[in-house]
């Protein structure tokens, strides 16, 4: 085992994981795709894999995966799509792009969620598909929340894939791993609290409100979006 797995492995020991169980995605919005794509692979000596276009958003991504089943989700505009009204989803918030915007957890039951406790953050249920470069399509569904993102993107959204086989299968592993994934702001107990209504256990600190995580790099080295 390596130091790395060591330390990941005592941190669960003392009840602090890399992310919260179920995390499925983090999502890392752009003002242009190709070029966040070059930045990302510059700073983390991994490069994106190309996802597909999201028609309708005016949105297509890249995916780089950080984790046995969590995935980086690089977002930006599509230039073969028109701009949607009100803008793409991601935008509106208070950081500057390229950021941490959002992040995903898996459930199977979404609709309980949106109309539990705290489901007024979360959003309608939405399907939604895309198609890989190869051509074959994917389909999941997900909570889709309003703008600006709840808690500028701290409360996460929820995803179901259903028969869909999830995206880290078929993402080549190019040893970039998920170290830490936390949130900052000026009020954490009511946001741990929202939080806790949605089952969802996550380590918020006081700050200027958003998201950090903390990645590994194949060299060993650090990096923090």
């Amino acid at each position: 085992m390596t130091d790395s797995a060591f330390a990941r492995a005592a941190a669960v020991r003392r009840g602090r994981r890399p992310a919260p169980p179920g995390t499925d995605h983090l999502v890392y919005a752009v003002p242009d795709l190709a070029a966040g794509v070059r930045e990302l692979e510059a700073r983390l000596g991994a490069r994106p894999t190309p996802g597909g276009s999201h028609p309708g958003l005016g949105t297509r991504n890249s995916l780089l995966r950080i984790g046995e089943r969590v995935y980086l989700e690089v977002v930006g505009p599509d230039p073969e799509q028109p701009a949607p009204p009100g803008g793409l989803w991601f935008t509106g918030g208070p950081a500057p792009l390229p950021a941490l915007v959002t992040w995903a957890v898996r459930s199977a039951d979404l609709d309980g969620l949106a109309t539990g406790p705290g489901g007024h953050l979360l959003g309608p249920v939405r399907s939604m598909s895309r198609t890989r470069p190869g051509g074959e399509r994917i389909a999941w569904t997900l909570t889709m929340p309003g703008k600006p993102l709840p808690r500028q993107g701290i409360i996460p959204f929820f995803i179901d894939w259903g028969d869909t086989p999830h995206p880290c299968a078929e993402l080549p592993d190019r040893g970039v791993r998920l170290v830490r994934l936390s949130g900052r702001h000026p009020d954490p107990e009511l946001v741990r609290g929202e939080l806790d209504r949605l089952g969802v256990e996550f380590e918020v600190a006081v700050g200027l409100a958003g998201l950090v995580a903390v990645l590994e790099t194949p060299k060993g080295d650090r990096v923090t979006l």
